[in-house]
């Protein structure tokens, strides 16, 4: 009984042996890995982010603007002043909040701007009556015994202003004014340089004032906000069908 035991269970083992091999070729280990791999996923392309033409602002506009920010409590002289400055200098928004007091000489209107874009620094020219608005959140800024190391626009305990801060911040005061375009810091930037191109400034002004490496970057960025030439030829036709 003992002896036919171990034939059988021999008999069992060769089998499995024979067996084993068949299964490998069948269904080899790469397969098994190929079927059980996940499938691959393609990344869904993004859309491209949609750019909204330039909405220009009128003097009355950003009066409005400023008039919603109030007369006399500090901040709202602070906002007032950052406005003024962003509407006659064109600075850009990281530009306006990097200044210090010693980089404003109202009485001669000049703002030196020591961190603009690409590292560049440039002198810009300011009204008077950009300078008075100004002048005015300096004096209230001393007040509050804020000092030359702090930035001009800063919180009244003079930390420095976020850029976040300020597009909520004009969006809040542009719904309180009852202004429907889409008011932004830039755009007081695109503002500013329309109206010198309206005003007659010589291009290459215009370009300095806004920090512009070249003319033909100023002319590129003037076409897309005001193309004169195309609405000129369209106001010279005439319709006798009205």
């Amino acid at each position: 009984m003992r002896k036919e035991v171990v034939e059988m269970a021999r008999k069992t083992s060769g089998s499995r042996q024979l067996r084993t091999p068949t299964l490998r070729v069948l269904w080899p280990p790469q397969l098994e890995y190929k079927q059980s791999a996940p499938p691959i996923l393609h990344r869904a392309t993004a859309r491209p982010k949609r750019r909204l033409p330039p909405e220009v602002l009128n003097d009355a506009e950003v009066c409005a603007l400023m008039g919603a920010c109030g007369r006399y409590a500090p901040t709202g002289l602070r906002n007032r002043a950052l406005i003024a400055l962003l509407y006659r200098t064109g600075l850009r928004i990281n530009e306006a909040l990097t200044l210090y007091p010693k980089d404003l000489e109202l009485t001669d209107g000049s703002v030196r701007v020591l961190h603009g874009k690409g590292g560049r620094s440039r002198t810009v020219g300011l009204d008077p009556g950009a300078a008075a608005v100004i002048a005015r959140w300096l004096d209230a800024r001393s007040g509050l015994g804020l000092g030359g190391r702090h930035p001009v626009f800063c919180t009244l305990r003079g930390h420095p202003m976020a850029a976040a801060y300020v597009r909520v911040l004009l969006k809040r005061l542009a719904a309180r004014a009852g202004i429907d375009k889409r008011v932004h810091a830039h755009g007081l930037r695109h503002t500013h340089a329309a109206q010198l191109r309206a005003e007659g400034v010589d291009i290459g002004i215009i370009s300095k004032q806004l920090g512009h490496t070249s003319i033909s970057t100023t002319a590129r960025y003037l076409d897309h906000l005001a193309p004169r030439a195309v609405i000129e030829a369209m106001r010279r036709r005439s319709w006798t069908g009205a």
